[in-house]
């Protein structure tokens, strides 16, 4: 068996790399071949992995390299995450129109099977929104937000690959907030706040993934005889005033109108980096239920969102304040 993985110099392609390298080592894979955008430096390239400089958005690219190495499986990683500073045209390029690349050289090229790791904001942030999505829940990944709905295009995308070429196994995993040792990003960032910011009437919870859960996921789905779509996430959920709580930091929580008033004025300003758009971010937040993961997939995490969570904070050796006093959210 052979795996090829686009996005492997990535935050989480590193963690997936280094657990596929122990199959590699084992003799249980063939070949691992990292692509990324970037060059690898020599210090950091494991062992008996191939890799290779690759752009997902070079369709000839992508063809020739799945034609050398004929992969079985392919595990897209490569997205825009942080993408204030970058065009919108160019996340869509990447994300939208690279996995249509991803899916047409491997398709002509007889790859068995795509894993792809979606999101669960592909659900978007709504007011209807079910308390607890599931599988099942449509995906209307909002278009203001550029990364809600460019998820909700590539699953649309993939859906109609599922029945034009169904050949190609597709496994989807719709990812929640993803936390582990060494996660820096604009979630983390506000953790070190003086004080964490909510929304009268509104829990806003987070649901939390531990990284090595995410990458052990894909693992498994690479020898799992079973495919689909699936809520990668840590059991329940945990309440915007219990990480003020757990963190020892005082919790703010604003009327909505006044919320959305003091962004619409701050923003313009450069005083906030986010606009009163950030609000469908506090108000109604996707929260995966992970049941199907578990009884269909057969895949268990093996951290909560609250363990995940409490894991991160020892591992920045960040402080943990009143941890009893927390109840984790349930569906």
């Amino acid at each position: 068996m052979k795996i090829l993985i686009t996005g492997g110099a990535g935050y989480l392609g590193s963690v997936v790399l280094q657990k596929l390298q122990q199959d590699l080592r084992n003799k249980k894979i063939d070949a691992l071949i990292c692509t990324d955008l970037r060059e690898v430096p020599r210090q950091k390239r494991l062992e008996d992995v191939d890799y290779e400089i690759a752009d997902i958005t070079d369709a000839a690219r992508m063809l020739a390299l799945c034609e050398q190495y004929r992969p079985d499986i392919i595990i897209h990683l490569a997205a825009v995450i942080d993408s204030q500073s970058m065009p919108r045209a160019l996340q869509y390029k990447i994300d939208v129109d690279g996995t249509k690349n991803v899916v047409e050289a491997a398709l002509k090229t007889g790859v068995k099977r795509l894993i792809v790791s979606s999101s669960g904001a592909a659900y978007g942030y709504h007011p209807d929104n079910p308390e607890w999505l599931r599988e099942s829940d449509p995906v209307r990944g909002n278009e203001i937000f550029a990364y809600s709905d460019h998820k909700r295009l590539v699953e649309e995308m993939l859906a109609e690959y599922r029945k034009s070429a169904p050949q190609l196994e597709q496994t989807i995993f719709r990812v929640g907030t993803i936390l582990g040792a060494s996660t820096d990003n604009l979630i983390t960032q506000l953790f070190n706040k003086k004080r964490v910011l909510g929304l009268k009437n509104f829990a806003s919870p987070f649901v939390f993934v531990w990284d090595e859960d995410v990458a052990e996921a894909i693992r498994y789905a690479t020898y799992s005889e079973k495919s689909g779509i699936y809520n990668l996430a840590g059991d329940g959920a945990v309440a915007n005033k219990d990480l003020a709580m757990i963190l020892g930091k005082p919790y703010l929580a604003l009327p909505a109108g006044l919320m959305r008033f003091l962004l619409r004025i701050l923003h313009p300003m450069g005083l906030s980096k986010y606009g009163p758009e950030q609000m469908l971010f506090l108000q109604y937040r996707p929260v995966l239920d992970n049941t199907k993961l578990k009884t269909e997939f057969g895949f268990i995490p093996q951290k909560s969102s609250l363990e995940t969570f409490v894991y991160y904070l020892e591992a920045n050796k960040m402080p943990i304040n009143k941890l009893e006093k927390v109840e984790l959210m349930r569906p």
